[in-house]
């Protein structure tokens, strides 16, 4: 079983649209995977409800683990995609830009 940790960089934890966003990347991967708090039981990552339940706060690490084929690419993935804030403000165009 491949794991990974990784600390939550969204400015208000996994919840409302970084824990939707992961729990998509988590469903396109393939592969069965779980989050767990440290010293928590895992729960299956792909469920926002599960995964919103654990109230994790900005900044507290987090462990994946995923089994199969692909497990290393796809944690490698939500590793990356947990490291940065999913709350940031979309970029827009500065005014007076053409589109």
């Amino acid at each position: 079983m491949a794991e990974r940790t990784v600390a939550v960089a969204s400015r208000v934890g996994l919840h409302a649209r970084p824990a939707m966003l992961f729990t998509q990347a988590v469903a396109a991967g393939g592969v069965p995977v779980t989050i767990a708090r440290p010293g928590g039981a895992p729960v299956d990552a792909s469920s926002i409800l599960l995964v919103m339940s654990l109230g994790v706060p900005h900044g507290e690490e987090v462990t994946l683990a995923a089994e199969g084929p692909d497990a290393d690419r796809v944690l490698d993935e939500l590793v990356a995609l947990l490291a940065t804030d999913l709350d940031a403000p979309e970029p827009t165009a500065p005014s007076g830009a053409a589109s």
